[in-house]
């Protein structure tokens, strides 16, 4: 190449690449100095940031499988793995992940789907963005030994076939459906196998609003306190009583909506490609440390959590688990309403004790990974509805525990008597968590009519 020349296709993707992996690293080594300064205030931290987001924006441009233009013979491959059995096709994306776009169809008997299709190149994209996240992981290794995410490559290595497979999350899709179907708000989208291969996923069609969208809530009338109460109650039974757990929660994927035939609210599940198989034996060790977190048992929560992996640093881990300080746990998490002085310091301890979580998350099970980023989801969604204070998600908890590990007892008791008395406890515990759930709405609903009577006091009305 000489100078002047123009960089053939093949050299600037190779090229791009290299810049991300260069800038990549140096935009995470931000993460060292966060605890001395703030980085936004360093100018050459900036200029890397920019440098890195510029580079990786542009290799997913020229490398992106969305970006395959309409009419092309690219495209007309990929549309050709679509059964040709609809009278309707929207080409329009109702929504797209990196490997698939989800589309609108009608059939000949009339009835709406939704078509999920995946673009038939996207095996190997996903094997090049593996070999990516390894160089950087590596550089990023290379350049602070006290920072290693290996663990983040394992999980990505595990879980990308997993997202691949559609007849696997249909199977999913179906396997979920049943295991929550007495919860009668919860709608999951039925699956069309005759129209259906593993690159080609047809559903039941769904509409709603995002379960973030405050907007969207107010003008159906849909109580956002409900749509909460009802995802924990929902991810409660997944986590402690099934151990099978979906893992994407984002709000593109949870929908919320009021039925025209009984004006219920419902909540909608989408994508079941992302899937938490969870051990017995860490399924109850996880149950049992949550209920130690929300009767602040600390001899418990110390237990359990080296039994998860933490260590010395189940302070650390609890705090993660929880989003809550360690004085808020050592309160009590159902007792002390998350203020924004708490959340401050939390984002300050995260980025102070940032080598320790790293630490932490290569110790902690793998399975543990996907279940902490779909608390994070479903804390920023209780965030977005602003009922994050709301100790009905704890309560909700409380008794997805206390039937999870009652029914371990049972199965394990030999005795007529002995699983009498386990059930009879359970029963009771119940009845305690329901009294105390009781006793916070009366406190709820007093509290506001005091409120209401001294703004009416102070405000009278004109007459």
């Amino acid at each position: 190449m000489t100078v002047g020349e123009p960089l053939s296709p093949g050299m600037a993707k190779w090229l791009l690449r290299f810049g991300a992996v260069i800038t990549g690293g140096l935009a995470l080594s931000d993460l060292y100095v966060v605890t001395h300064v703030d980085p936004n205030d360093i100018g050459f931290v900036r200029i890397i940031r920019a440098m890195a987001t510029t580079a990786l924006i542009s290799y997913d441009y020229m490398t992106s499988l969305k970006k395959v233009e309409y009419g092309t013979d690219e495209y007309e491959t990929a549309k050709s793995q679509i059964p040709q059995l609809f009278v309707r096709f929207e080409e329009t994306p109702l929504g797209a992940a990196s490997w698939a776009q989800v589309h609108k169809a009608v059939l000949h008997d009339g009835r709406t789907v939704a078509v999920k299709v995946q673009h038939p190149k996207v095996r190997s994209q996903c094997a090049n963005d593996v070999i990516l996240m390894e160089l950087l992981v590596q550089l990023v290794s290379w350049m602070f030994p006290e920072f290693s995410f290996a663990w983040l490559v394992d999980e990505a290595k595990k879980n990308m076939p997993l997202e691949l497979d559609f007849l696997k999350e249909g199977q999913n899709t179906e396997k979920v459906a049943d295991m929550l179907k007495h919860f009668q708000f919860l709608k999951v989208p039925k699956i069309h196998w005759e129209l259906s291969t593993s690159r080609v996923l047809t559903m039941e069609f769904m509409e709603g609003g995002q379960v973030n969208d405050r907007e969207y809530m107010k003008k159906n009338g849909i109580d956002v306190n409900k749509i909460s109460q009802n995802l924990g109650k929902m991810y409660s039974e997944m986590i402690f009583v099934n151990g099978f757990v979906h893992c994407d929660p984002h709000p593109g994927n949870v929908l919320v909506r009021k039925s025209t035939r009984t004006n219920k609210t419902e909540i909608i599940l989408l994508d079941h490609g992302l899937y938490q198989n969870l051990t017995e034996e860490f399924r109850l060790d996880y149950c049992r440390l949550w209920h130690s977190l929300i009767r602040t048992d600390m001899k418990g929560i110390e237990m359990y959590s080296r039994r998860l992996g933490a260590g010395d640093l189940y302070p650390l881990f609890a705090c993660m688990l929880t989003a809550r300080s360690w004085g808020s746990i050592t309160k009590g998490i159902d007792q002390t309403p998350v203020s924004e002085t708490e959340d401050v310091e939390i984002r300050v301890n995260a980025a102070k004790y940032l080598p320790r979580i790293n630490e932490l998350l290569n110790k902690v099970p793998r399975q543990m990974l996907l279940l902490l980023k779909t608390n994070d989801l479903l804390r920023g969604i209780e965030t977005s509805l602003q009922t994050r204070a709301n100790a009905t998600s704890f309560i909700n908890m409380s008794r997805c525990c206390v039937r999870a590990l009652s029914r371990h007892k049972r199965d394990k008791c030999q005795s007529w008597y002995g699983k009498l008395k386990i059930s009879m406890s359970e029963t009771l515990d119940l009845w305690q968590i329901n009294l105390y759930e009781a006793l916070l709405w009366i406190k709820a609903s007093l509290l506001s009519t005091w409120i209401a009577e001294i703004l009416g006091y102070r405000h009278p009305r004109l007459q």
